[in-house]
C-alpha cells in the first residue's frame, strides 16, 4: 500500500528532496546543548526529509535516527481528540454532551461545573481550574482513578468558559468517556483506530511501551549555570514513568519523526489516507477550527482549536502542538496551504524556543522568505534572563535570614488529608522519611530535606514538593505545594 512505500523512504536517503535541513538543525543542537533529536518533514505527501542528530544518551555512542522512539508528550492531546472525533463520527459521543451524561460519577469542585461540563471543553482548557493543576499528583504515586476522584477537591480559578488554563489530568475525563461508549481501553482504541491504520508500528503508549522501545533513548534534565546550558541523563524515578503512563491521554505516546508523518498525512488530505476515510471532513474541520484565544501580539494571533494551537500571522497560518515531558521535548506542525507537515523531537528538555525555531525555518524555505537565526536571536534573550534570574535567586537566599526546624520527633506521626489519604513521618538515623501515595506504589517513602523553620522538601516520581507545617485548631498540619496553587486543603495530624 502507498501507506507502507511512504514509511520505507526512510530507509533509502536518495528519495530525499534537495532541501538539506541538517546545517540549521544541528546548529540548533549545538546551541541548545541538545544531546539527541531528530526532525522529519512532508511535502505534497511525500518525504522530503528525515534525519537524527546526536546520540541517545550523552557520550554513549548511540546515534539517533528517523526511527528513534521519543515521547511526544503533548502532542498526544491530538491523538485522543481525534479518537473523540471518531465516536462523534459513529454517533455515540456528541460535543455539547455534558460529561455526566456518560460518566455518572463525574464531579468537579462546583455542581453546577460538574453538571454542565461538556465533552468540548475537556479539549480547550475552558475548566475554570488553575493552569496546569493535577499535573504534578501522579508523580506522588496515585494512579488515572485517583486523579480523576480528587478532581472534586481542586477549586477554580476562574467560572467555566471564560479563560484558558492550560491542563493535562482532564485528558483522563475524556479517556474515560472514549472507554465508556465503546468498551475498549485509550490504548486499545488508539491501536485499532489510528496506529494500525496508518502503519504507525513504531507507536505506543505509556511507560511499558517507552521502556520496550526506547533502545537508550534516554531523557535528559537541562539546566543553566553561570550562562552555560548543561544536560544530563536522568536516572530512575526522576525520569517519571508513572507519570507518563497516568497522563496517558495528554501525554503518554511515544513515536517516531518516521511514524509522526504519517499522523501529519492525516491532518493535511482531510482525514482521508491512501483512501481510507478515517474521519469525516466534518469533524477534521471540527478539530481543525480555532475556538478560543490564548495570545496575541502586532504580529501574530494564537486561538487554540481542539488540541491544536491555530497561529495565524502576517505571512502564513499553521497548525501545531509542542509537547514535553521529563527530558523530553517535541513540535507537530502542519501547513495546509503548503502541503507542509513537519516532526521534530528531542530527548533535553530545553524551552520552547529551538523547537519554534526549527519549524519556522522549514516553513519560511517553503515560503521563499530571508533566513532567519530564530534560534540564535532566542538563545541570546533566553540566556541574559537565565543569568538575571540565578542572580537574582542567589541574592535571595544570602538574604534570607536562616530559622531552625522544632526537633524532629515534633514532626513524627500520621497525618490524614480529605483526598489524598494518610501519611506518615518517620524519624530514622536522625533524619525524616514521609511516607504516602497508594500503598501499592513501591516507591512512596521519601527524605524530608529541611529548607527553612517549618518548611521541608522532598522528591518523589521525578518532581520536588515543598512541606510548611503550622499550627490549626491545636492540631499540627502541613500544606503540600502541589506546584500549580492548587488549595486541596491541609494534611492534619492523628492525634
Amino acid at each position: 500500500m502507498k501507506k507502507h512505500f511512504l514509511l520505507t523512504l526512510f530507509l533509502f536517503p536518495a528519495f530525499l528532496g534537495a532541501q538539506d535541513f541538517a546545517p540549521y538543525a544541528q546548529q540548533v543542537a549545538k546551541e541548545w546543548n541538545i544531546t539527541g533529536s531528530a526532525l522529519a518533514v512532508i511535502k505534497n505527501d511525500s518525504i522530503v526529509f528525515v534525519r537524527g542528530f546526536g546520540e541517545k544518551r550523552n557520550a554513549s555512542g548511540l546515534p539517533v535516527d528517523g526511527n528513534t522512539v521519543f515521547q511526544i508528550g503533548s502532542v498526544s492531546k491530538s491523538f485522543t481528540a481525534t479518537l473523540m472525533a471518531m465516536m462523534v463520527d459513529e454517533g455515540l459521543v456528541n460535543w455539547n454532551d455534558p460529561v455526566k451524561w456518560y460518566l455518572p460519577d463525574f464531579a468537579m469542585y462546583d455542581p453546577w461545573v460538574s453538571d454542565n461540563l461538556e465533552v468540548r471543553d475537556l479539549f480547550l482548557h475552558r475548566s475554570g481550574l488553575p493552569a496546569q493543576a493535577g499535573t504534578y499528583i501522579p508523580c506522588l504515586g496515585y494512579d488515572r482513578n485517583d486523579v480523576y476522584r480528587m478532581l472534586r477537591f481542586i477549586p477554580p480559578a476562574n467560572s467555566v468558559r471564560t479563560t484558558y488554563g492550560y491542563n493535562n489530568v482532564l485528558f483522563i475525563v475524556a479517556q474515560k468517556i472514549i472507554e465508556a461508549v465503546t468498551g475498549k481501553s485509550w490504548e486499545e482504541n488508539l491501536q485499532e483506530r489510528i496506529f494500525a491504520p496508518l502503519g504507525m508500528r513504531n507507536t505506543s503508549t505509556n511507560e511499558s511501551g517507552f521502556l520496550a522501545a526506547a533502545a537508550g533513548n534516554t531523557p535528559h534534565e537541562t539546566i543553566v549555570r553561570e550562562g552555560k546550558i548543561h544536560t544530563t541523563p536522568m536516572e530512575g524515578e526522576e525520569q517519571a514513568l508513572h507519570w507518563l503512563t497516568v497522563i496517558g491521554a495528554a501525554g503518554g505516546i511515544n513515536s517516531t519523526v518516521t511514524d509522526m508523518m504519517q499522523w501529519c498525512r492525516l491532518h493535511l488530505s482531510d482525514g482521508v489516507v491512501d483512501g481510507d476515510t478515517l474521519l469525516s471532513r466534518a469533524q477534521i474541520d471540527y478539530l481543525h477550527n480555532g475556538q478560543f484565544i490564548t495570545s496575541q501580539t502586532d504580529t501574530k494571533t494564537n486561538i487554540y482549536a481542539p488540541c491544536w494551537f491555530v497561529e495565524q500571522n502576517n505571512r502564513y497560518r499553521v497548525w501545531f502542538h509542542t509537547g514535553t515531558t521529563w527530558g523530553f521535548t517535541a513540535i507537530c506542525a502542519f501547513v495546509p496551504e503548503l502541503d507542509l507537515g513537519l516532526m521534530w523531537l528531542s530527548n533535553c528538555e530545553p524551552p520552547s524556543d529551538p523547537r519554534y525555531a526549527i519549524m519556522r525555518h522549514v516553513i519560511d524555505y517553503y515560503m521563499d522568505l530571508p533566513f532567519q537565526d530564530y534560534s540564535g536571536q532566542a538563545l541570546e534573550k533566553f540566556l541574559a534572563e537565565a543569568v538575571e534570574r540565578e542572580n537574582k535567586e542567589k541574592q535571595e537566599k544570602a538574604a534570607q535570614v536562616p530559622e531552625p526546624p522544632a526537633p524532629y520527633p515534633y514532626y513524627v506521626g500520621s497525618y490524614v488529608h480529605q483526598c489524598m489519604g494518610e501519611a506518615v513521618i518517620t524519624l530514622e538515623d536522625g533524619q525524616l522519611y514521609i511516607s504516602l501515595g497508594p500503598e501499592d506504589f513501591p516507591n512512596r517513602k521519601h527524605l524530608m530535606t529541611h529548607v527553612n523553620g517549618e518548611t521541608f522538601r522532598f522528591r518523589s516520581g521525578g518532581s520536588a514538593f515543598t512541606m510548611k507545617f503550622a499550627m490549626e485548631d491545636h492540631l499540627l498540619t502541613f500544606d503540600l505545594d502541589l506546584r500549580q496553587n492548587e488549595n486541596m486543603g491541609l494534611w492534619r495530624a492523628l492525634k
